[in-house]
This record gives C-alpha cells, sequence and structure tokens, in this order.
C-alpha cells in the first residue's frame, strides 16, 4: 500500500469517527430538546447537569489514559504545566482543560496534514507541515492560555471594585474580601477564598508566602501583599483618604493598563505567526503554477539552487516564528520560585566526555566575555547559566556542520539522479507540453541515459565515441540530430563529473557551523533589546508600589526589596540576590544591585533606597512620588503606546519577511534569471539561421 492510500484510509477512519462523534451528539441533543418540552424544568437542569457529568467523566479518563502513553503524556504534561499557573489549585479543572485543549489541537492540526499530504504526497512537504504543526500548536495554546490570563485579569478588576464596595461598609480586609468572593466568577473566586485562608491562618506570613510562589500574575501578589499588610499593622488614614484603598486604586489602574497593553499587542502582532507560515504552504502552488506556465522553469526547481532557495526560506520561516515569540511574550509566570530547572544541557554535563569538549571549546575565550556572556543572561532573565549556554552553542554548531555537510551530499546525489532521469526540455518559453512531447522527452532521456551507462560515466570519453553510439541506437537519421544529441550527452557527461563535494563546500559548513554558534547569543541580545521597552514600565511599577508602602507605619527597606522582587521579572535576579546579602551588609548589597543592572532609571531609584537605609526616613526619601505619580501614569501611557507602535512595527517586518523571500528568490528572481538564459538561447538560433 502506498503512502498516499494509507494516508486516505486514516482520513476516512477519521471522518467516520468524527460522524460517528457528531451523530451521537446530535441525537443527543434532539432527545434533550424533546424531553425538555415533556419534563418539568428541574428534570431538564437534571439532563443537562448528567450531559455535563457525562463529558466531564470523558475527559478525566481520557487523561489517565494519555498520561500512559509515552509520546502523548509528554505533550499533555506540557500543555497541563503552560496552564497549571492559572489553575493550580483545581486539579480535576486542570485534567478537564488540558484534555479538551490536547484533542482540539491534534484534531484540527492531525486532519490538516493528512489532507494536505493527500494533496501533495512529498516527503520534504511534509517535514514542512510537521515543524509548522509544531509551530500552530504553540501558538494555540499560548492563544489560550493568554486568553484565560486576561479574563483572569478583568474578573480581578471586578473583584477590586466589589473589595472596595464592602471595606466602605465594614471596614476589615477579611470579611470583605470573603463577601466579595461570593458574588465573584469562579476563577478570581478561588484566589479571593485562598487569600482568605492565609490571612485567617494562624500564621499568615507562611501561609502567603507559599501563595506567592503560586500565584499567577504579581497583581494578586501584591493584593495578597497589600491585604496581608493592612491586616497586621492596621490601615492608615491620611487627607486623601484610606491607604488600603487608595493602594487598591493604584493596583486597578495597573490591570486596566496591563490588559490594555496586552490587548494591543495581541491584535496587531497574533496575526502575524499565521503571516508567518503562509509560504509553507504556498511554495507547493507556485512551484506547480511556474512549471505549468514556463517550462525552463523546471531547471531551477529541480536544481540545487532551487533546493537551497527552498531551505533559505524554510529556514527563515523559523527564525522569524522565534523573533516575534520574543517580541510577544510576558514572562509573568516563568519563574517559580523553589523549583528547580532541569534541562537538556544539564542532563549532557552530566556526561564527562561531553564535558569536557565543552570546556575545551571555551577555554580559549576571553575571560572578560563570559563575564558580558553572565550579565546579559541576567539582563534577560534567563534561567540558564553561562556552562548551558556554551552546551547549546556548541550543540547547535555541530548540529548546522553536520546537516550542512549532509544537504551537500544529498544535493549532489540528486543532480546527478535528475542528469540521468530527468526528460529533456526543449526551447519553449511560455505554455506546457503535450503528452507526445513528454513522451519524446522521456525517450530522449532513456537514450541518453542508456548511452552514458555504456560508457562508465566517464567524462573523458571523445565526440566520435558518443557519435557513433548515438547513431548505432538507430534513433535518428538526420545528421544534425544526432549532432545535437552527441552535444547534450557530452554536457551531461561532465556536468556529472562535476558533481563531486569541493573545498568551498566545507568551508561553507565551517561558516555555517560558527553562524551557529553564535545564533543563541544573537537571539539573547535581540531579547535584551526588546526588554529594554519594558525596563523602564518596570520601574514605574516599582513606583506605585513603593508609594503604597512608603505610608505604612514599621515600614524598612528590606521589605520594599521583597515587594520589588514580587512585583518584578526583568529584574528578578538582581533583587534576589540583593535580598540573599541585604543582612551581611545592606549598603553593600544595595552598590551590587546598582552595579549589576546598568539602567538609569532603576539606578536612581536604588540610590532613595540607600538614602532610607539610615539617613532619612523612606516616606522623605520618597516625597516626591505621591505629586509625580499622576504625571509617570500618564508618561507610562505615552510610552506604552510607542512601546507598543513599536513592536508592531518590528513585528510587521519580520512577519513579513519570509512572504517577501518567497515571492522574490521563489518566483520574481527565478523567472528573471530564466528569461536571460532564454534570450541568449534565442539570440543563438538567430545567429544560426
Amino acid at each position: 500500500m502506498s503512502i498516499k492510500h494509507l494516508l486516505i484510509a486514516v482520513l476516512i477512519i477519521c471522518a467516520v469517527g468524527m460522524a460517528v462523534v457528531i451523530i451521537l451528539y446530535r441525537i443527543q441533543h434532539n432527545r434533550s430538546r424533546h424531553l425538555t418540552a415533556m419534563m418539568p424544568s428541574e428534570k431538564n437542569h437534571d439532563l443537562r447537569k448528567r450531559w455535563q457529568a457525562w463529558h466531564y467523566q470523558t475527559l478525566q479518563q481520557s487523561y489517565m489514559v494519555a498520561m500512559k502513553v509515552p509520546l502523548l503524556g509528554s505533550y499533555v504534561l506540557r500543555i497541563r504545566k503552560r496552564l497549571t499557573s492559572i489553575h493550580a489549585y483545581e486539579e480535576w479543572e486542570l485534567r478537564r482543560r488540558t484534555m479538551a485543549v490536547t484533542w482540539m489541537i491534534i484534531g484540527i492540526l492531525g486532519g490538516s496534514i493528512v489532507i494536505l499530504m493527500i494533496r501533495n504526497p512529498d516527503p520534504l512537504f511534509f517535514i514542512m507541515l510537521c515543524i509548522a504543526a509544531v509551530v500552530l500548536n504553540s501558538m494555540f495554546i499560548e492563544a489560550y492560555a493568554g486568553r484565560l490570563e486576561r479574563r483572569l485579569l478583568r474578573q480581578m478588576v471586578d473583584l477590586l471594585a466589589d473589595v472596595r464596595h464592602h471595606y466602605h461598609r465594614h471596614g476589615m480586609v477579611d470579611e470583605s474580601l470573603y463577601e466579595a468572593s461570593e458574588y465573584a466568577a469562579p476563577e478570581i473566586a478561588l484566589h479571593a477564598n485562598l487569600i482568605v485562608e492565609a490571612l485567617t491562618d494562624q500564621h499568615p506570613e507562611e501561609r502567603l508566602e507559599q501563595y506567592y510562589e503560586t500565584a499567577p500574575n504579581r497583581f494578586l501578589k501584591a493584593f495578597a501583599g497589600i491585604s496581608g499588610m493592612v491586616m497586621e499593622y492596621g490601615d492608615k488614614v491620611r487627607q486623601d483618604g484610606s491607604m488600603y484603598l487608595r493602594g487598591l486604586s493604584n493596583l486597578t489602574k495597573e490591570i486596566h493598563l496591563e490588559i490594555l497593553r496586552r490587548d494591543k499587542l495581541d491584535y496587531l502582532l497574533k496575526s502575524l505567526n499565521i503571516i508567518v507560515l503562509v509560504p509553507i504552504f504556498f511554495t507547493n502552488p507556485i512551484e506547480q503554477w511556474a512549471r505549468s506556465n514556463f517550462p525552463a522553469m523546471d531547471d531551477f526547481y529541480t536544481s540545487k539552487l532551487g533546493f537551497i532557495a527552498r531551505i533559505f526560506i524554510f529556514i527563515l520561516i523559523l527564525i522569524s516564528y522565534l523573533l516575534l515569540q520574543k517580541l510577544q511574550t510576558y514572562d509573568e509566570t516563568t519563574y517559580r520560585a523553589g523549583k528547580d530547572y532541569r534541562s537538556w544541557e544539564q542532563a549532557l554535563l552530566k556526561w564527562k566526555w561531553f564535558s569536557k569538549i565543552v570546556f575545551l571549546a571555551s577555554a580559549g575565550e576571553n575571560p572578560l566575555h563570559k563575564y558580558r556572556l553572565d550579565k546579559l543572561l541576567n539582563d534577560v532573565n534567563a534561567r540558564i547559566t553561562v556552562e548551558w549556554l556554551q552546551v547549546r552553542r556548541l550543540v547547535l554548531c555541530i548540529l548546522c556542520f553536520v546537516v550542512t555537510l549532509s544537504a551537500g551530499m544529498i544535493l549532489h546525489h540528486q543532480s546527478k539522479e535528475m542528469i540521468l532521469y530527468a526528460p529533456v526540455k526543449n526551447d519553449m518559453l511560455f505554455g506546457s507540453m503535450s503528452i507526445d512531447e513528454q513522451k519524446n522527452a522521456q525517450e530522449l532521456a532513456d537514450l541518453d541515459r542508456q548511452i552514458m551507462l555504456s560508457v562508465g560515466l566517464s567524462s573523458q570519453v571523445t565526440y566520435e565515441q558518443i557519435a557513433i553510439q548515438v547513431n548505432n541506437s538507430g534513433k535518428f537519421r538526420d545528421q544534425e540530430q544526432i549532432n545535437t544529441t552527441t552535444d547534450r550527452i557530452l554536457l551531461k557527461l561532465k556536468a556529472y563529473d562535476s558533481e563531486y563535494f569541493r573545498w568551498w563546500e566545507l568551508l561553507i559548513a565551517l561558516m555555517m557551523a560558527l553562524i551557529a554558534y553564535q545564533v543563541p547569543v544573537w537571539m539573547l541580545y535581540f531579547q535584551k533589546k526588546a526588554r529594554s521597552m519594558d525596563m523602564k514600565h518596570e520601574v514605574y511599577q516599582f513606583h506605585t508600589v513603593i508609594s503604597m508602602l512608603s505610608g505604612m507605619d514599621r515600614m524598612s527597606v528590606e521589605v520594599i526589596l521583597e515587594w520589588m522582587n514580587r512585583f518584578a521579572v526583568i529584574f528578578k535576579l538582581p533583587l534576589q540576590k540583593c535580598l540573599l546579602h541585604y543582612e551581611h551588609g545592606p549598603e553593600d548589597a544595595l552598590e551590587q544591585l546598582k552595579d549589576e543592572v546598568s539602567f538609569p532609571e532603576f539606578g536612581k531609584l536604588v540610590d532613595k533606597l540607600h538614602l532610607a537605609v539610615d539617613k532619612i526616613p523612606i516616606p522623605q526619601a520618597f516625597d516626591d512620588l505621591e505629586s509625580d505619580m499622576s504625571y509617570y501614569f500618564e508618561q507610562r501611557r505615552q510610552e506604552y503606546e510607542k512601546m507598543i507602535e513599536t513592536k508592531a512595527t518590528w513585528g510587521k517586518m519580520i512577519g513579513f519577511t519570509p512572504m517577501y523571500a518567497l515571492i522574490f528568490l521563489y518566483l520574481v528572481l527565478p523567472l528573471i534569471g530564466m528569461s536571460f538564459s532564454q534570450m541568449e538561447v534565442y539570440y543563438d538560433q538567430i545567429q544560426k539561421i
């Protein structure tokens, strides 16, 4: 059975299975509608509950079965890990949503691959479809998780409004939060109940620390921390109102700003992920159209240059997608304290022989270069070490070298096969060959291959030897046809003999390996450039946090640093180091923090904290924040718009690059080259007249 027939069978089985599911669903739906008219509302409600229970139980059982399948279990765990930050406390709901996303993605992508492969059963096209499926899978998961995160933020806005309302009535944090959770949406109500349990626990600080480690976003951390601080130290009423209510107002503003930023970025950048993948599905239609209308284009698409152009477009698609992911990432829940980060780099370093290779490869590097790499990893908040980065670079270098060498050898073999078996083309520029012309072209190719094999594929044979064999074949009677066939066979023999591995191909492989060795570092620099637009806004968020904390009684610089650490994403690692060294010397720890982060606005903030350690009180060190908060907020809104416009410009440029490359490298430039070559052929024919 051929691959095409096997794919058709798989598609039929999937279609029959889906049809059975739809029919059963429709029968059940019609029965429920019929019973709805016959039954009272209570029985209708019971029927709906039974249907939901069946659906819920099916997903739970499929989760247990999927976890026992090796590859499917790993895939389910990956989706579960992405959704854990949102449903960390609901095991059964987490399993249900995980399996719903899993079956939806597998059904859509699997069915699409089968349908496309039936139309074009090409191994290279299948590989490209698999890579496209991996990219689309990641995009679907991130889109679903992002939608849940935004919904949680919107629910939190409503929760804060209800807490404010009940706090005006009771003046008690736990009571207000408990009453607000009763009318809140299920997702945010779960977090509200957890915060209430932590606040009313015998050891509230420990319970709050446990909640900080698993909270899905920094706003819930801040809300839990503010509520805990007011519960412990009491609220302070100033001229502008309650400190607790004022903190809730500032927190609500931050959430609104975050929702607007995410919505606008998603609106401008999400569609670009699809645009990046479009060239994968249009390479074959463009190639078929060009071949059917311009027969001379076959020489390009079947040549090494055409194969290289396709591979280049494919690599460009992958790079563009990775860059778009770096632009769109929020890094909100990537770090979880207390959990070890294990990676394949760490596993490779356990092999002694491989660790020695890594050591030898990086032994000649300048120590200053290693220091810069370590600083670069800290700037992008990467959860890897310099050694792991070196492993990644070395593995990518070796893989690129091997793949480039293999691709060169495969291209030489493919070119030899094309020389032997490709039909002989005529000088037609437009249109397509008829059936008789195609048959004649294949017969000429068979004759050429037979004569070439008879002379041992040697390019040292003379013109007379080839001419004698062409004449003995009895295919031609005209001397001009014999001469033309002889010249064509000699050209094929020379071309066949020239298909061997050359020294400059090894040089190209080494250059590609060196480029691949630098790619991880270049990606880190790109990520740092993208993050530099977010650094200033994170400092503004620190200002908002400090403005809420500076008015509290018994506030210290260490507590402010702890709060900044909870809110931080980009500056998280330097703040953690500062907190670890704070007990050994606050001033030295703050100086080290300032030295590690080379950002002016953050340095000014650290200077104020340095003054507040032992020279002036905290309210005096940050007395200008109160008057500047409204200015900072408006400035943040404007800079958010600029940042979004900048990211949108970068995203459009990156997203449309593969499409431009497909049009120009795979269609326009080959057409121009074909036109010039045909002009030379016609010019030679005119001269012979």
